[in-house]
């Protein structure tokens, strides 16, 4: 019985120790996410007056959701890896060697991290 619950609490501590492992991962990736924003995007995309690409979100979206990409609730990784590499309407794309796949992620995380989903 005493090997059972030792091992119980074992299996516990790993999974435990592995959930704080997951969560710090997540919260350094969303902070470099932050940064990546903040070098690439801010200047067109956050929030406040004189920033081109929340203006011209905002005018489109006409207060049904916001034009600040920071404040968003319904972004998905997949669309802002897209959007990011693809470019969308008056937006250029990035290139590889401007933003790289993993800080691309990170970018991802930082955006997303406000959906529910």
């Amino acid at each position: 019985m005493k090997k059972l619950i030792l091992m119980a609490s074992m299996v516990f501590a790993a999974v435990s120790s592995s959930a704080a492992l997951a969560q710090g991962t997540a919260a350094a990736q969303i902070e470099r996410g932050d940064a990546v924003f903040q070098q690439w995007c801010a200047a067109c995309h956050a929030s406040g007056q004189g920033h081109p690409g929340t203006q011209a979100l905002d005018y489109r979206f006409q207060g049904v959701m916001p034009g600040a990409l920071e404040e968003r609730t319904n972004l998905a990784p997949e669309y802002v890896k897209y959007v990011v590499r693809n470019g969308l309407f008056l937006m250029p794309f990035f290139r590889h060697v401007e933003i790289g796949d993993t800080d691309l992620d990170a970018l991802a995380a930082y955006l997303t991290r406000n959906n529910p989903k």
